[in-house]
């Protein structure tokens, strides 16, 4: 049972998660939502145009009836990851958003985490572990469902390198606040990890489509600070497990183009997204 520390509570939780064209990621990840212990949310898939495969696995998942899921999808024309995000946030019901990827196996406390904590005028910055390939790869329904994956011990027994970064899986309260506390990491926007009220994310008109990948989740985070909102550091509160995957979609000159668009909104203190969920602002 999760007492919620938040005056005025959110009433309905979406868990936004981002795919393209990764069913065999995405199901690993959708067995880790369904083994959660805090049950009072709802799936929404957003889909950059992944095909038949991905329709098709997701279906699996909504007739399975243990996850209430919505498929928010838009025909592929190359990456339009903030495009389907602002189009989840356009079209849900739910008043707060998890974001996350297809590719990150949530802890069983990670939704409870999120409602636990949850305040207005917050967004919530958690964490992720980086697996590797072969790691990413031999992880089974059992697995998952076991919860083996979130041991530090078993990890490294299937290959996991021994890092700092695995203390995140501490299961200490105490250990959690503590590094919570003096970790050199900014409580930025994860798109891995993050949350926040669904007013606030139209309050400054969702993602900015002019971005593409490289640092579109750190923007958004920026925007929110603009906007007045403050942010709280939980990367060892909660945490998923980020599983493997090539990156052909990253170029040396969109990461340009992205860096100066952060740049000038760090400069000019804006918070709202022209290119966003409005085109035209009234």
């Amino acid at each position: 049972m999760f007492k919620r520390q938040s005056p005025n509570p959110p009433e309905n939780i979406g868990v936004v998660i981002t795919t393209y064209n990764s069913p065999v990621w995405l199901e690993k990840v959708l067995i880790g939502y369904e083994q959660q212990t805090y049950r009072d949310f709802r799936v929404i898939i957003a889909d950059d145009g992944s095909g038949s495969e991905t329709a098709e696995l997701i279906r699996k998942y909504q007739d399975r009836g243990r996850l209430t899921i919505d498929h928010v999808w838009h025909e592929d024309q190359g990456f339009r990851k903030c495009q389907i995000l602002n189009k989840a946030i356009r079209e849900t019901d739910c008043d707060y958003l998890i974001f996350t990827d297809g590719d990150c196996i949530p802890e069983p406390n990670f939704v409870g985490t999120h409602a636990q904590l949850a305040r207005p005028g917050y967004f919530l910055s958690g964490g992720y572990i980086k697996l590797t390939m072969p790691v990413s790869e031999l992880i089974t329904e059992q697995h998952i469902r076991d919860g083996d994956i979130f041991s530090i011990d078993w990890l490294v027994a299937q290959g996991q390198p021994k890092s700092h970064k695995l203390t995140k899986l501490t299961r200490s309260a105490f250990r959690q606040k503590l590094m919570n506390t003096i970790t050199p990491a900014a409580a930025s926007w994860n798109g891995m990890n993050s949350s926040t009220w669904t007013k606030d994310l139209i309050a400054v008109n969702g993602f900015n489509e002019d971005m593409q990948y490289g640092g579109l989740d750190r923007e958004l985070g920026e925007r929110l600070w603009n906007y007045g909102h403050k942010s709280k550091q939980i990367r060892y509160t909660t945490v998923c497990l980020h599983l493997d995957h090539p990156r052909g979609y990253s170029k040396p000159e969109i990461w340009a183009k992205n860096r100066a668009i952060r740049k000038a909104v760090k400069k000019h203190r804006s918070y709202w997204a022209e290119n966003g969920i409005v085109k035209q602002r009234s």
